[in-house]
């Protein structure tokens, strides 16, 4: 009776003092397993930039970066353990502060961020800088879900079901447009689109945000003539391949000299200095470059189990919230590994989106680990109910 009402009301039982149950291991040991391989490729992806580094931010260090990105994936574990002890009923309670605080951030950005390759997309804090976009990504994820759990039954009307979802896909959209940050405002409105899918919307609207998007790539194309050139590099990189499509090429070259097996963990020749962002966006090339097919096929098939194991958890939620949220993290996670590898693969055209546990990034790796905190926090609930 008690697990009727939980699903009822959307409240989990957890919130009160009943002891929850342990966290789903397959969802975690596969995070773990994760996270160990990508600080380890950043280790053998990093070290040639960090050395012969020409702005002196390492000073020489030849593992800089991977120091760092050890350290934020042992906050990030911790985070991610924090998070899943936490009810869900939490996230629930502090979704629209937390969007508030976003896009607070997200205003300030334009405004006081620190610029680099010609966009502001961080905040500088101390010695460190925070990426406001990645915390947009959870904030639409939660807030989103509160909406359609609180507007059930109505999601099929303008009012309910459309308008206070399209003012925060715009409110969040529109200050990243002012970084310029297109790829997180792709992967932002794909993840609202799909969290009303699973509210219940009509299809109708999909269809006539379909032609708005359509009718924003004209504008896109028209009006920022660096978003056209991206185009033309696309469909044929190897016309410029010492200019704008140097990076995708440089990045096939990685590719394909990976062959079947690889050059070994460490033997990459493209990570020295040849493929920029050989240690953020693109370590997936170099992935590939030192482990082979075999070794870049086991890296997708272990995202692939998560991803699943993921989607089990969601529909196995006793409440529609936890569902909800479930279903969303683990759809960001799979926007962002499939659009990162078709970029590195020039499947689509070269944009900004880091793979995730992978790619060097302090505010990127702890968030994606506090939102695995969370998915664990909901299988908590399942466990329990066994």
């Amino acid at each position: 009776m008690r697990y009727e009402s939980a699903r009822l009301t959307g409240f989990s039982v957890s919130e009160g003092k009943e002891k929850r149950g342990g966290v789903d291991f397959n969802f975690l040991l596969l995070v773990l397993l994760l996270l160990a391989m990508g600080v380890v490729m950043v280790l053998s992806s990093s070290y040639a930039r960090a050395y012969y580094d020409p702005g002196h931010v390492t000073g020489g260090n030849a593992a800089y970066y991977f120091i760092r990105q050890l350290l934020y994936a042992c906050f990030g574990v911790a985070l991610m353990l924090l998070a899943s002890r936490l009810p869900m009923g939490f996230y629930r309670r502090y979704a629209f502060p937390f969007l508030l605080v976003t896009l607070l951030l997200l205003a300030l950005v334009p405004l006081i961020g620190v610029r680099a390759n010609g966009s502001r997309r961080w905040l500088g804090v101390g010695g460190l800088t925070v990426q406001p976009s990645e915390l947009a990504k959870l904030a639409v994820i939660l807030s989103f879900s509160v909406l359609i759990v609180r507007y059930r039954g109505r999601m099929g009307s303008v009012r309910w079901g459309i308008l206070p979802f399209a003012g925060i896909l715009a409110a969040i959209v529109g200050l990243l447009v002012l970084e310029p940050h297109f790829s997180a405002s792709i992967i932002i409105l794909a993840l609202g689109a799909v969290m009303l899918f699973l509210g219940g919307v009509h299809l109708i609207w999909f269809v006539t945000a379909f032609g708005a998007v359509g009718a924003g790539f004209v504008v896109l194309m028209t009006f920022f003539p660096y978003a056209s050139s991206r185009i033309t590099t696309w469909r044929d990189p190897f016309s410029s391949s010492s200019d704008e499509g140097y990076q995708i090429v440089q990045s096939l070259y990685s590719i394909g000299s990976g062959g079947l097996s690889g050059l070994g963990l460490g033997g990459s020749r493209q990570k020295f200095l040849y493929l920029p962002e050989e240690h953020n966006d693109f370590i997936f090339s170099v992935l590939c470059e030192e482990l082979g097919f075999i070794g870049a096929l086991l890296v997708l098939v272990l995202f692939a189990l998560l991803i699943l194991r993921g989607y089990w958890i969601a529909l196995h939620c006793r409440s529609r919230f936890d569902s909800l949220v479930c279903a969303g993290i683990t759809t960001l996670l799979a926007l962002q590994v499939f659009l990162n590898v078709a970029v590195v693969t020039n499947l689509m055209p070269c944009t900004g989106i880091s793979l995730p546990f992978f790619s060097y990034g302090g505010t990127a790796l702890l968030i994606q680990l506090g939102e695995m905190g969370i998915v664990l926090s909901a299988s908590r609930d399942i466990l329990e109910e066994r």
